[in-house]
C-alpha cells in the first residue's frame, strides 16, 4: 500500500444534517469547514459550485445563512487524517497565545501580527482562525467577526460562539463598533484633518489580485483622518473608518496623494524610498483600537492594541530625520 493510500480515511457516505441553533446564521461555507475537518476550502467552494451540496433539497450559494431546523445534504468526501495538511509551527501558536488582548466567554480579541494571514487560501495552508482552532480545541466554534489584511497588524475580533457572532454583525452593521487605526504615510498631509468620502470600486486582475480603485461607480466608502504627528518626510496619521470597504484606509490615502509606507500595492516611488531610507519592511497600517458599545451596558468597551517594535522603531526614525 502506498504512503498516499495509508494516510486515506474511508470516505463516508452522504449524510443529512439538520441546523441546531449553535450554527443558525453561520454561512454554508464555514459551516462545512468546521463539519468536513481537513477538506481543503477550495474543495469546499467546488461541492457548492457543482451542487454537491443542499440545503432543504435546493441548491444554495457560499454566502448562504444557514437557518434552525435547515436539513443539510452532505456528499461523501476525502478527509485528509491529522498531519495530512501543513498545520502552524509551535513558535507561530505561541506568538498568537502571547498576542491574546482581551477574552470573555464569547469574544477573543488578538493583536495580529503583520504578514500573518486571517485565513487560509490562495497558496496559504493556514492563518489566524485556523491557528487558533488549533490552539484551542475546545472552543468549537471559533469564527472571524471580521478580517485585516495580511500585512496590517492590529486588533482582531473573534467570536468564542455563534450568539456572539451574530452580535457583533449586528453592531458592525450599525454604529456599535469603532475602530481607529494608525497609518505613516509618505508626503505632507493637507492640514489637521481630512474627510475622504470617495466611492471604491474592486477589481480582480487576471491572476487573481485585488486591486481597488477610486470610482464614481463603486461603493460608497468614508474614511475620516487626523493628523497626529507632522514628519519632514512624512506623517502619523488616525484613521476613523466610516465603512468597511477592501483596502479603503490604503486607497483613500493615496487619493490624498500620501501612500502608506511599505505599501507594494498602493505606494509610489516616494513612499518606497523613505520606506527604505528608515529600514522598514512592513505595511505601516495598525488597527489601534477597538471601542465597542455592547447592548445594556452603560459603558464602551476599549481595547487597544500597542505597536509593534518595527513601527515603534520606524516612527523614532522619521522624528530623528525631521
Amino acid at each position: 500500500m502506498s504512503s498516499t493510500q495509508a494516510n486515506k480515511r474511508p470516505s463516508p457516505g452522504v449524510s443529512h444534517v439538520t441546523i441546531d441553533p449553535e450554527s443558525d446564521g453561520q454561512r454554508i461555507d464555514n459551516f462545512l469547514l468546521r463539519h468536513l475537518k481537513g477538506v481543503p476550502k477550495s474543495y469546499i467552494y467546488r461541492i457548492l459550485r457543482k451542487g454537491e451540496v443542499r440545503v432543504n433539497k435546493g441548491r444554495v450559494k457560499a454566502v448562504y445563512r444557514l437557518k434552525v431546523g435547515d436539513v443539510v445534504r452532505v456528499p461523501p468526501v476525502r478527509v485528509a487524517e491529522k498531519g495530512d495538511a501543513p498545520s502552524p509551527g509551535r513558535a507561530v501558536l505561541d506568538r498568537l497565545a502571547d498576542s491574546i488582548l482581551y477574552e470573555d466567554r464569547g469574544l477573543l480579541v488578538i493583536n495580529k501580527p503583520s504578514g500573518v494571514a486571517v485565513h487560509g487560501g490562495s497558496g496559504l495552508s493556514y492563518g489566524v482562525i485556523e491557528a487558533m482552532r488549533e490552539l484551542r480545541p475546545q472552543e468549537t466554534g471559533l469564527e472571524l467577526i471580521h478580517r485585516l489584511d495580511r500585512d496590517t497588524s492590529g486588533c482582531l475580533m473573534l467570536a468564542k460562539r455563534r450568539g456572539t457572532l451574530r452580535l457583533f454583525h449586528e453592531l458592525i452593521r450599525g454604529d456599535g463598533i469603532q475602530k481607529r487605526y494608525l497609518a505613516l504615510a509618505a508626503g505632507q498631509f493637507p492640514g489637521k484633518r481630512q474627510r475622504v468620502d470617495a466611492p471604491l470600486r474592486k477589481n480582480t486582475l487576471r491572476g487573481g489580485e485585488r486591486l481597488v480603485r477610486v470610482d464614481e461607480s463603486g461603493k460608497a466608502a468614508l474614511t475620516l483622518f487626523r493628523l497626529v504627528e507632522s514628519f519632514r518626510d512624512g506623517a502619523l496619521l488616525e484613521a476613523d473608518l466610516k465603512t468597511g470597504r477592501t483596502h479603503q484606509i490604503r486607497v483613500h490615502l493615496n487619493h490624498l496623494g500620501c501612500p502608506i509606507l511599505g505599501d507594494d500595492k498602493y505606494g509610489d516611488d516616494q513612499s518606497a524610498a523613505v520606506a527604505e531610507r528608515i529600514g522598514l519592511k512592513r505595511l505601516a497600517l495598525h488597527a489601534a483600537s477597538l471601542r465597542i458599545h455592547l447592548p445594556e451596558e452603560p459603558k464602551p468597551l476599549v481595547i487597544e492594541a500597542p505597536l509593534d517594535d518595527r513601527l515603534q522603531r520606524a516612527i523614532a526614525s522619521l522624528r530623528e530625520m525631521s
